[in-house]
């Protein structure tokens, strides 16, 4: 088996099961449409105090935006919406709803291999307008947001979302003689996102384990981390134990990094990423003495990237059993 072809089947096999939910880093567009269920709307006459209740139906909400994730699962973005609702009561009365938000969210990275739950809140102006007495009037309006974004694996950035919004109006707005003194609605949206330069995911077909002979293997790590998982620690077990069924002289712990930091950091992270190797072989019983222990900080890529990339096939240690 040839160095290269015993990568290729460990990449596959030590690669994080996450890989396809990195997080956002960087420019992001959205857009989703659904239904808008908008809560009974309380009337207030600001003449005589009568009070009325408007019961609307099932309408049609959209919302498109802009954002920016900042690479740790944090993202701000700004949103125009748009929402529609008739009324069954108010003799073919409707209400429009636009405005613009601003929201801040949080993707749970890392939770399940395909889905990635996220929360959010926001806070904006909306524009309430009622065709009754054809006046509009604006309001401070609030938000929170729970969704869930699936990345399609084949469009690398791009996600379908779906999601669950409510959205209230602070205040009263008085259109005429009439008050509303409540605005509340909830809307549930698919959409779809996409963020712009993410990286291509790493292949998710599940590869055998390697045979007793193989001799070379792959241990991931996290992005800045040099502390091993329960995944990079079976792996190195494997390796350990497959070392005593081979004649072998030495066995080579080299150390790599990404391009994400500068040389000199990279350089110092692929030792610590070495040594965490080799130390754990050693704990699974091969002789400290065999192994030879080196560090190539950024300069061997698994995958070619420019600077300031972080490539998660790059941040590895190579196990080669000679």
């Amino acid at each position: 088996m040839t160095l290269r072809s015993a990568l290729l089947a460990a990449t596959m096999v030590a690669l994080p099961l996450a890989a396809n939910a990195q997080p956002i880093d960087g420019l992001y567009i959205g857009a989703g449409t659904g239904v808008n269920l908008m809560q009974n709307e309380h009337l207030k006459s600001t003449i005589t105090g009568a009070t009325a209740t408007l019961n609307p139906r099932v309408g049609f909400a959209g919302v498109v935006s802009l954002g920016w994730g900042f690479g740790n699962g944090f993202r701000a973005e700004v949103e125009g919406d748009y929402r529609y609702n008739s009324f069954s009561n108010a003799g073919g009365g409707r209400e429009q709803k636009y405005g613009a938000m601003v929201n801040g969210l949080y993707d749970f990275n890392g939770l399940t291999p395909m889905v990635v739950p996220y929360l959010g809140v926001g806070v904006g102006y909306q524009a309430a307008r009622e065709s009754a007495v054809n006046q509009t009037k604006g309001s401070f309006a609030y938000q929170g947001i729970a969704g869930a974004a699936f990345p399609i694996d084949a469009v690398p950035g791009l996600a379908v979302t779906a999601e669950y919004r409510f959205m209230g109006l602070a205040g009263n707005r008085t259109y005429g003689t009439v008050q509303s003194t409540d605005n509340y609605n909830h809307s549930l949206l698919l959409g779809v996102r996409y963020a712009f330069g993410a990286p291509a995911p790493a292949p998710q077909q599940v590869a055998a384990a390697p045979a007793p002979m193989s001799r070379s293997y792959l241990v991931f790590f996290d992005w800045d981390k040099s502390n091993l998982t329960e995944r990079a620690r079976g792996i190195i077990r494997d390796a350990a134990a497959n070392s005593t069924k081979v004649a072998y002289t030495k066995i080579d712990v080299n150390g790599n990094a990404d391009t994400s930091g500068s040389h000199v950091y990279n350089q110092g992270l692929s030792l610590r990423r070495a040594n965490a190797v080799a130390a754990e072989l050693v704990k699974d019983g091969v002789p400290k003495a065999a192994i030879a222990i080196t560090a190539s900080g950024d300069t061997h890529l698994l995958v070619p990237t420019g600077p300031g990339v972080r490539e998660p096939q790059n941040r590895r240690v190579e196990i080669v059993i000679r």
